[in-house]
């Protein structure tokens, strides 16, 4: 038997982030809390969105690269004492995810790791939580559909908070927020996007829908990305990233792997603050190689699909949008690698990947990307 569930309200085009304060209106917030970072606040973003509510709503801008409890608390902090009833996530990954974790904090007790997938805490989740809204500024981790959070937890681990209660009330879509994305971010955000889309395919779980979802996404980002990253205001280009993304994020409540259960440690390296899509890509690659005797046909029909064996269009696409092709070009060091290993058997995504990986393969994995 196979319980297949989708999803949230999607609302799709361009210009659309002028019709926040709408979509709030539906939600019935009257106060919300735009949860933002400081690099959107410098460009002066957060006051362009602001601008289009009749008054500026409170703001929390402190999201880190890598969003951390400590962050997330900061940010409740500020929405008890605004009295808000709501939030707008504006932002990539990390605002969005930051922003599911205040929602939960909101009406639960911390600590957050309490309701971690791997502590159990699933079920711990209640609703009804306060409204949210997300509207992505990347075209990458498609957390605007997404049911769980990726934190920081204040005892240093990285881990998934997962519950369909924490999808996002709307995801507002607007291709026009990503314009400005540099191109070393657009490439990474997209080189997210497309992992989540291979790894979803990849997953043994029966989840018809979520491989076809998988496959468009991927064959719309694979087409887009080199484009998005070579002019950043292709505007072709930017709603294909943008849609790809989504559709991975869509896709991905199949289950990830391997990937992720390597990425997701490696960013809570302490001081190093790797960026996740750039993470998933290079260590794509050696993991999709160790998958292929497990894949079977899939791996023929990614191979049509790209164009080619998908390790090697994987890591030529890695060196053409710039990004860097090893662990070790990115900082880390050799010595953390048996303790990434360990913790990767402990990841949520651990248990999605095709072929079941010991330790000692995720340790040769590592090897092999670094």
């Amino acid at each position: 038997m196979a319980t297949i569930s989708y999803l949230t309200r999607i609302e799709f085009d361009e210009g659309l982030a002028k019709k926040l304060p709408d979509f709030c209106a539906e939600l019935g917030m009257t106060r919300p809390l735009l949860v933002t970072d400081a690099g959107l606040t410098a460009l002066g973003l957060t006051a362009q969105i602001g601008g289009y509510f009749a008054t500026m709503p409170a703001v929390y801008d402190g999201t880190p690269a890598n969003p951390t409890e400590a962050a997330v608390l900061e940010a409740l902090e500020r929405y008890k004492a605004e009295k808000c009833d709501g939030i707008v996530a504006l932002g990539g990954g990390s605002s969005i995810d930051l922003a599911k974790g205040l929602r939960l904090l909101a009406v639960h007790a911390p600590p957050l790791a309490d309701y971690a997938a791997v502590e159990g805490g699933v079920a711990k989740i209640k609703g009804p939580l306060p409204p949210m809204i997300a509207a992505p500024t990347t075209a990458g981790t498609g957390s605007e559909v997404g049911r769980g959070a990726v934190i920081i937890m204040e005892d240093g681990r990285k881990l998934g908070v997962l519950s369909p209660l924490l999808l996002p009330s709307i995801a507002v879509c607007d291709p026009e927020l990503t314009y400005g994305l540099p191109p070393q971010l657009t490439a990474a955000t997209g080189m997210d996007a497309l992992a989540h889309c291979l790894e979803t395919y990849m997953s043994p779980a029966v989840n018809p829908p979520a491989e076809a979802i998988a496959l468009e996404g991927l064959a719309r980002g694979f087409g887009a990305l080199r484009r998005a990253v070579a002019d950043g205001r292709d505007k072709e280009a930017r709603w294909d990233m943008m849609m790809a993304a989504m559709e991975g994020a869509m896709a991905f409540q199949k289950g990830l792997g391997a990937v992720h259960a390597l990425s997701h440690p490696l960013g809570a390296l302490p001081g190093l603050s790797l960026h996740h899509g750039t993470l998933n890509a290079v260590l794509l690659p050696a993991v999709l190689r160790f998958n292929r005797a497990a894949i079977g046909a899939k791996w023929d029909k990614l191979a049509v699909l790209l164009g080619g064996a998908p390790d090697e269009v994987i890591a030529r696409l890695n060196a053409e949008i710039g990004l860097p092709a090893t662990l070790s070009a990115m900082g880390v060091g050799e010595a953390v690698l048996p303790a990434i290993a360990k913790a990767a058997l402990k990841d949520h995504c651990h248990a999605t990947n095709p072929r079941l990986a010991s330790e000692a393969d995720y340790f040769a994995l590592l090897q092999e990307a670094f």
